[in-house]
């Protein structure tokens, strides 16, 4: 399975924790992932992590054209709904993507829970 790891400045150290936290299960999986996401994923796990640009810079549209192209099977993007984002209308495109393309999105602590359960059980098998 292939997995985008995204996350808001304010949130990647809570992305950062949650991936070391199930670092079995996304050990398993092919990593995309947005430029300093990538970067802290990569250091602090010691995961393979294939990084695009940043998201302000392209990194959501690349992600984004990965899922128009069915090459990603869920998203975990840990938002910052709280601090307004440049690149606003590239983040709520890749959201628009994922619901077109049906990929799973977790956007949230207790989303990302529920979408890596679904995947240390085994998924769709």
């Amino acid at each position: 399975m292939k997995f985008a790891i995204i996350a808001h400045d304010q949130k990647k150290e809570a992305l950062v924790r949650f991936i070391q936290d199930h670092l079995d299960e996304f050990s398993k999986h092919t990593l995309y992932a947005t430029g300093t996401t990538g970067l802290r994923v990569s250091t602090e796990t010691g995961l393979t992590v294939h990084r695009f640009k940043s998201g302000p810079l392209g990194g959501d549209q690349e992600i984004g054209a990965l899922v128009a192209n069915k090459e990603v099977d869920a998203i975990f993007f840990f938002r910052d709904p709280l601090t307004a984002q440049p690149h606003e209308p590239d983040v709520s495109a890749l959201l628009r993507l994922s619901d077109v393309y049906d990929v799973p999105l977790a956007t949230n602590e207790g989303t990302a829970l529920a979408v890596i359960t679904y995947y240390e059980n085994g998924g769709l098998s």
